[in-house]
């Protein structure tokens, strides 16, 4: 039995760790789409026609349920696959999810009227994609009002994570949360909004100060999907567990090695 996670490269296996921490019974079957990433770069219905593939791809190989551990896939996919229907039996779920019911302290099924919450400066971190498509300010406003959201295009930190580059990263990270205070100078919470960005969490923490509220994705995720396994446990799927790639599996083994710190062993997709 496995559940998919899907990321266009390497960033959803910060997703996949905390999944597996903290659900040891479940198998996972990662799927990156390493050959196209990244997606944060591209328009919307590339991404689309993207995940799409991917997903339909994990779903052969016996995932049920599978999560979108992309935000940009997320921002730029995923309404427009649920609303076109799903395979019977089939579930896609993103990753905004979970931020926003930290966020806005409300469970996502209460559906009551947008009220006032504790929180009213935010900063978003994402990609150029997600930024663009305002998706998290639109799910943001259908449960919370008077929320300021100020939201930073961090181009160039997902290719250089990607390339193993973290003195790039971190310099970029820099300047990107520089560029943001600059736009909003005391936000009160920062929403990290793409699955790569957990890797360069402290960074994000340093250069945002100790009185930042960081929400960053793993265990927030990880947490929702036990609930949601929990009330479905039919969606586990009949597939078996493992990693498969797009891209070159050696390459993406060795990198997703050194993020993970194991061994992780990629194959062909």
């Amino acid at each position: 039995m496995a559940v998919g996670i899907f990321d266009s490269g390497l960033g959803g296996l910060t997703v996949f760790n905390a999944a597996q921490k903290h659900l040891p019974e479940v198998e996972f079957l990662y799927y990156g789409d390493n050959a196209h990433a990244p997606y944060g770069v591209r328009d919307a219905e590339d991404v689309y026609q993207l995940t799409k593939a991917a997903v339909e791809s994990m779903w052969d190989k016996g995932c049920d349920l599978v999560i979108l551990a992309c935000n940009t896939a997320s921002a730029a996919a995923l309404r427009r696959m649920q609303e076109n229907g799903l395979p019977e039996g089939k579930r896609v779920l993103g990753v905004f999810v979970p931020l926003i019911e930290a966020l806005t302290e409300r469970e996502w099924g209460d559906n009551s009227p947008p009220r006032e919450v504790e929180v009213k400066h935010v900063a978003l971190f994402a990609t150029p994609a997600t930024v663009a498509s305002r998706a998290f300010q639109r799910e943001l406003a259908f449960r919370a009002i008077g929320v300021d959201v100020e939201a930073q295009a961090c181009g160039g930190v997902v290719d250089a994570i990607e390339d193993g580059d973290l003195i790039l990263a971190e310099a970029l990270v820099r300047s990107h949360v520089d560029a943001l205070m600059r736009k909003m100078p005391a936000p009160e919470a920062a929403i990290l909004g793409c699955t790569h960005y957990p890797l360069m969490e402290e960074i994000f923490q340093k250069a945002l100060g100790d009185s930042v509220k960081v929400y960053s994705q793993g265990d927030l995720v990880a947490d929702s999907l036990g609930d949601y396994l929990t009330r479905h446990p039919d969606m586990l799927g009949s597939g078996e567990g493992g990693f498969y790639t797009t891209g070159d599996p050696a390459r993406v083994s060795a990198r997703a090695t050194q993020f993970l710190r194991r061994e992780i062993n990629f194959q062909s997709a």
